[in-house]
């Protein structure tokens, strides 16, 4: 028997487990970010819902509804069946009865706890209305709910979420499906908690994929003379490509629409579509700059933590430093999910859900901490002008360290073969104690353990400090770009 998590995000869900070891699984059509949206559609005999009812949004936008996760209520939906609307709570009863057949043959489910919305718990009458529509869908269901936990605080309690500072505060930014959620969770007896939220409307992804798919159209028609909105099946063809543009972080990308007599085709670039995400962007930052200041926070003390999904939107993690947030991080994917599948793991059945806890902190503390506490990071980043040079040298101690002619760089303590061995105050712990640097695209990135991709990346350039903690030891290391010459150590 397992026990599982499952994040209640309408943007799209996910969904963890424990069986045999602690791994996301699926629901279908594979997972990810946006993978498995909180969409209902009535093809007219029957329920259809995620991914199966987002190829239909566009088509039939009238028998789609968007909305039973972000307005769960018992009022009627809106969406458009012969006789009385199902209400919104029935919609996403019917949405969470599919999604719990679907991931049941991963492993037998023996205890689930649920990383729900901030939405959710914003105030005691909100709170009360949904968490009881929760409870009363788990009883109907049979689950073995075990506990609800605020979902920002479910992503930190991810085993994988290692390096952060626990005594800073963190701003958790995440984008759903209507709106945006900011949370800002300050240390609390040694765990993360909420202390202040804000959620911004139209901020989330139905409207920026909206607003995409019609810019990338408006293009496509200059340059083809071809209208993506003369059918509803062409224009959610095109929703489609404009979707997996965002998702794929490629360069570029090949738009091709096909018709009886002809054949069109767009190729659309990462700068285009970072242009039409930028208004988004900018009100994420300045939505978090208040929410801090509200907080009586200062920007250069906080973490800022981006869901997988949020991190999908172009710069976005460039434009946090340029507004003056000196540490931000990516959250893996599936953070929520695998917090809430540990609570679930932690925790003892319940006979009676009316004792079901609600937490608004993370209510785990692992021991992950412990094995990382032998080297903690943060990046320091410059403040200066475009057109830098990228970092020729790495200095510590007074010493400097040629980047140039390595395809990658390490730093740790002396004697696990390092380029830039740390001062002696460091004491060894394996390979936590080394930290990688790579070269790509002639830029410098820094490589974090668990991550390998380039979306995990922080880019290095010529004046970012790396300062490396150690138990009592601290140091700190320069990035700087030295112009050839004598004084030059390689």
């Amino acid at each position: 028997m397992a026990a599982y998590g499952i994040s209640l995000c309408d943007a799209g869900f996910e969904a963890a487990v424990n069986e045999p070891e602690l791994r996301l699984v699926a629901p279908a059509h594979g997972g990810g970010p946006l993978g498995w949206m909180g969409l209902a559609y009535h093809d007219g005999g029957n329920y259809r819902f995620g991914r199966e009812a987002e190829d239909m949004w566009l088509v039939h936008p009238r028998q789609v509804s968007l909305q039973c996760w972000s307005r769960l209520s018992r009022e009627a939906s809106d969406i458009n069946i012969t006789g009385k609307p199902p209400s919104f709570s029935q919609l996403a009863f019917f949405f969470l009865r599919d999604l719990q057949e679907r991931l049941l043959p991963a492993a037998p489910m023996d205890r689930l706890a649920l990383a729900v919305p901030g939405a959710y718990l914003k105030d005691a009458a909100t709170e009360d209305e949904r968490v009881g529509l929760l409870l009363g869908m788990a009883s109907e269901l049979k689950l073995p709910l075990t506990g609800l936990v605020d979902m920002a605080c479910a992503a930190l309690c991810d085993a994988r979420v290692d390096y952060f500072d626990p005594e800073l505060p963190v701003l958790v930014v995440d984008i759903h499906l209507h709106g945006a959620e900011l949370t800002l969770a300050r240390p609390d007896q040694g765990r993360p908690a909420r202390a202040e939220f804000a959620y911004l409307p139209q901020a989330g992804y139905a409207e920026l994929l909206r607003h995409v798919t019609t810019a990338m159209g408006n293009r496509f028609l200059r340059h083809t003379t071809f209208d993506i909105l003369e059918d509803g099946r062409i224009e959610q063809v095109f929703y489609r490509q404009c979707k997996e543009f965002l998702l794929s972080r490629a360069a570029e990308h090949h738009f091709q629409l096909s018709t009886t007599n002809r054949h069109y085709e767009l190729v659309a670039t990462r700068e285009q579509l970072a242009a039409d995400t930028a208004a988004q962007v900018q009100v994420l930052v300045q939505g978090a700059q208040a929410l801090l200041q509200q907080g009586g926070g200062r920007q250069e003390h906080c973490t800022v933590a981006l869901t997988e999904r949020t991190a999908l939107l172009p710069g976005v993690a460039a434009r946090f430093r340029a507004g003056g947030f000196a540490h931000v991080l990516r959250l893996p994917g599936g953070a929520a999910a695998m917090g809430a599948a540990t609570v679930a793991a932690g925790r003892q059945k319940l006979e009676d859900l009316a004792e079901v806890p609600v937490d608004v902190a993370a209510p785990v503390v692992h021991d992950r901490r412990e094995r990382r506490a032998a080297l903690t990071l943060r990046v320091l980043k410059a403040r200066h002008a475009d057109g830098v040079p990228p970092p020729t040298h790495a200095i510590c101690e007074g010493l400097g360290h040629a980047l140039n002619g390595h395809p990658a760089f390490t730093i740790g303590v002396r004697g696990l073969g390092v380029d830039l061995p740390l001062p002696e105050t460091f004491t060894p712990a394996g390979n936590a104690c080394r930290v990688r640097l790579a070269r790509e695209g002639g830029r410098w990135w820094l490589v974090d353990a668990e991550q390998t991709d380039i979306s995990g990346r922080t880019a290095l350039e010529a004046g970012d400090r790396l300062v490396l903690r150690c138990g009592e030891a601290e140091s700190e290391v320069l990035f700087a770009h030295c112009a050839p010459g004598p004084y030059a150590r390689a």
